[in-house]
């Protein structure tokens, strides 16, 4: 009896090499994408930093002198910086990086970070009356 053998088993056969390189890219491929998400979490986001009210200093500039140590230059933090709140409360608002945010809250005067947040008030039919499911408390 005369063995036939599979036309996928011959050394070279051009659809098993197209399913090995398939095979090969696909692997290659897959650190990509599980490096994406890392990267991802040390992607930079508008923090609420909130410290202790300088006495006898201008808030502004200590709020620069509380954040230059972290990203390296007082440069660096002005461009940071988004909003200085002096008057209710003392602190700013800046784009920080998770490792900043660490490194921030190892500060002296840094009381709290906490991640900013947009509410809203109205529900997806916003700019209308009609179909408004849900505010905040304040109707």
């Amino acid at each position: 009896m005369k063995k036939t053998s599979s036309p996928l088993l011959q050394p070279r056969s051009p659809l098993l090499i197209l399913l090995l390189l398939t095979a090969a890219a696909a692997m290659a491929a897959e650190p990509e994408q599980n490096a994406a998400p890392a990267a991802a979490a040390q992607e930079a986001a508008v923090h609420i930093v909130y410290v202790d009210r300088p006495e006898g200093a201008d808030p502004e500039e200590f709020h620069l002198r509380t954040l230059t140590p972290v990203l390296g230059s007082e440069q660096k933090a002005k461009d940071a910086v988004l909003y200085h709140y002096k008057h209710a409360a003392s602190g700013f608002s800046a784009k920080l990086t998770p490792q900043q945010v660490e490194e921030l809250k190892k500060q002296p005067c840094v009381l709290q970070i906490v991640p900013s947040q947009t509410y809203h008030l109205h529900g997806p039919e916003s700019g209308t009356h009609q179909g408004t499911t849900r505010t905040m408390g304040l109707m």
